[in-house]
């Protein structure tokens, strides 16, 4: 019980079957057997198919939480007798996140000695992999904190407009969403949170516009605004060439990150929340 444990632990971090048995050692049809071994046992489905990603239940989150409190606990207990050395934290953030906003943080951790694994996820990965415990601290823009986690404000950036010089609104100091009616913006994949609350913003006012390209990252976006392909909507942090103006977006609400812990969270988390806060 306690190996299929953690390997379904395993399998929440990566939420892909070829990945976490990579990880693990072991064929994917073992994993699978783990796996329905304890929906079994549990009379619960742990996991669905939602499009092409899988994405655990309720009854996931919460084996995976307890399976990595678990592990955590026996860590913890093998520390005392120095038979083992604590396991490095794991810190989770969008890529992003590391470029624009922690570089000086994880500098500064990393200077004092302190072991990181860093993984790179989007905010529903983030808080998902704090909640069931596969990460210890997430930094991540939210637009409502989730109740039962601790989130601290860690800073809010404006939502800009980036154009080439020579677009028709690089003139301006400010713009507002109407100034884009007819526009062909540079936006991310359909169903990415930052597109989802622009494709609402524009729907609210009743401004039309269309899809000059999609582009996955920011620094993508930036390059096809650079190129001329079209302007883009983009958070206030991202960096930009001299080419590329931006322009603060008067009637769109900031994007507000976050600090993200679990309420239960050891003093070596909390360390780490500090450090990065």
């Amino acid at each position: 019980m306690a190996e299929d444990l953690q390997a379904f632990a395993v399998f929440a971090e990566h939420r892909n079957f070829t990945w976490a048995a990579d990880v693990l050692y072991v064929s994917q049809p073992a994993l699978h057997a783990r796996v329905r071994k304890l929906e079994g046992r549990l009379g619960a489905k742990l996991y669905v198919k939602v499009g092409r990603q899988l994405q655990l239940t309720d009854a996931g989150e919460r084996l995976a939480a307890f399976a990595n409190d678990s592990r955590d606990l026996a860590t913890d207990f093998l520390r005392t007798l120095d038979a083992a050395p604590p396991r490095p934290l794991v810190l989770i953030a969008g890529s992003g996140t590391y470029l624009y906003l922690l570089g000086d943080s994880l500098k500064r951790i990393l200077s004092r000695g302190h072991e990181l694994r860093l993984r790179t996820a989007d905010a529903a990965t983030t808080v998902a992999a704090v909640r069931e415990g596969s990460a210890d601290v997430g930094v991540t823009a939210l637009g409502v904190p989730p109740d039962d986690l601790d989130c601290t404000l860690l800073t809010q950036v404006p939502q800009v407009l980036i154009t080439r010089a020579g677009h028709r609104l690089s003139g301006r100091r400010t713009v507002r969403l109407k100034d884009l009616q007819d526009e062909a913006l540079v936006v991310p994949p359909k169903g990415r949170p930052h597109r989802q609350q622009l494709e609402r913003s524009m729907l609210d006012q009743g401004i039309r516009w269309s899809v000059a390209v999609e582009a996955e990252g920011w620094e993508l976006l930036v390059h096809f605004v650079r190129l001329g392909i079209g302007p883009a909507v983009v958070n206030g942090s991202v960096r930009t060439p001299a080419t590329v103006r931006k322009i603060p977006i008067k009637d769109l609400p900031p994007v507000r990150y976050y600090v993200v812990t679990r309420p239960d969270r050891s003093e070596r988390v909390a360390e780490l929340r500090g450090m990065l806060e």
